[in-house]
């Protein structure tokens, strides 16, 4: 899903960006091995970029979810939000640095129930936390606290959504191609 608008301004490259937008696209490049095209649409906006590069490193190194736990909430979010490049993207992290399980990430990819109790209540919380706008009722925090979680990953959830947020609205803007490190897991809604 994209806007039927798409924003005319030059995506940002390693060749063309401004003085703000540089050393972010370096230092994707030299993290990555290249500058994904989302980060080139991004970076239209330095500030998006960064505060996106930002929150997203925050949430993979301080949300106190493991590394499959992660990707359901970026994928819940992103599915929830419709953003193809988005979802083939984690889809690819998913299977081949996060390690979820395949039977969850094509339940995610599919909308179907998540065969795991666990992930399943986490992307349960999720969308409700994407749904009501975070103001879940009590029995839907309950529901998440008797699954595993601690009240403090309700905040993470929260830092996740701003970050999908950031990245699955500038992307319906933008309309990037797909990069190759994804093709194989590019998704449609």
């Amino acid at each position: 899903m994209t806007a039927d608008y798409r924003l005319q301004l030059p995506p940002q490259t390693l060749e063309n960006a401004d003085a703000k937008a540089r050393p972010l696209l370096e230092k994707a490049n030299a993290k990555l091995g290249f500058v994904p095209n989302m980060y080139k649409g991004m970076a239209k906006a330095p500030g998006v970029l960064d505060t996106y590069l930002h929150g997203y490193e925050l949430f993979r190194e301080d949300s106190g979810f493991t590394p499959p736990e992660q990707e359901v909430v970026f994928l819940t979010i992103s599915q929830l939000n419709g953003c193809s490049y988005c979802m083939s993207a984690h889809s690819m992290l998913a299977e081949k640095m996060s390690q979820v399980p395949g039977d969850v990430l094509e339940a995610i990819r599919e909308d179907r129930e998540i065969p795991d109790s666990r992930l399943a209540a986490l992307s349960e919380f999720t969308g409700v936390m994407f749904d009501t706008r975070g103001m879940p009722n009590r029995e839907d925090v309950t529901a998440f606290l008797d699954a595993g979680f601690e009240e403090q990953h309700v905040l993470q959830i929260v830092l996740a959504l701003a970050v999908k947020t950031l990245s699955n609205y500038s992307n319906h803007l933008n309309h990037p191609e797909l990069d190759e490190a994804f093709a194989g897991h590019a998704w449609k809604k």
